[in-house]
């Protein structure tokens, strides 16, 4: 009795362990022209209720960086956003906490802004989890993606193997008609010759003259035989 009611402490434990944590999203990387504008997304799942005291906080790791720092926070349903920092007047809240959305935009991006940023989520009573990272990268002219050139590349083998089977058929298709063409030629042929031989045979039975030719012919080398 004692082991059922510790393995069913522990259960409930385990599911009050879960219902308290909180998971954040964020994109893995970003791309983005120079001087242009970049959305940097931020999410959360949480087992409870949109809390009206959710909160989101985004730091910013410049590259080389050892520290970050705060870059924008929210809490009591109002944005805050540093006027000091790098990100001073250029720096939106573009997200909708009552749909666990906390994402910012980052405007006129400069090559200066390359690095990593932060984002962290509460929704109490859940407020244990881990801030998830998004890198910035900022280019002059944004470079090809890995999975669009692998897909390029997949796209032209799989059409080269169609054209490829296509062919094979076709050729197959041509040789099958050719040789039934050739099979169908001499089969003609000989129909031909057999009736011609069949048509001189009945032309010499209904010739009356050439049949009694014949017949006094065969009765005279009848005679000659007697004779010898």
């Amino acid at each position: 009795m004692l082991s059922v009611l510790a393995l069913t402490s522990i259960v409930l434990l385990g599911i009050a362990s879960q219902t308290t944590a909180i998971v954040v999203y964020t994109s893995w990387e970003r791309h983005a022209l120079v001087g242009t504008d970049v959305r940097l997304s931020c999410s959360f799942f949480s087992w409870q209720w949109t809390s009206p005291d959710v909160t989101f906080s985004w730091h910013y790791r410049p590259d080389g960086a050892k520290d970050s720092i705060a870059i924008f926070h929210y809490a009591g349903g109002a944005p805050y956003v540093d006027n000091k920092g790098p990100f001073r007047d250029r720096l939106e809240f573009v997200g909708n906490p009552s749909r666990r959305d906390g994402s910012i935009l980052i405007k006129n991006v400069d090559f200066a802004d390359n690095g990593t940023f932060t984002c962290d989520a509460k929704n109490p009573p859940d407020i244990a989890g881990r801030p998830s990272h998004v890198r910035l990268l900022v280019f002059e002219k944004v470079p090809v993606q890995a999975g669009v050139i692998t897909g390029a590349i997949i796209g032209v083998v799989l059409g080269l193997l169609i054209l490829i089977v296509a062919i094979y058929y076709l050729m197959r298709f041509l040789v099958a008609r050719r040789v039934f063409s050739l099979s169908m030629s001499k089969h003609g042929k000989k129909g031909k010759g057999k009736e011609g031989s069949q048509q001189k045979q009945v032309l010499a039975v209904a010739d009356p003259v050439k049949l009694k030719a014949a017949a006094s012919e065969k009765k005279k080398q009848e005679s000659r035989r007697e004779k010898k």
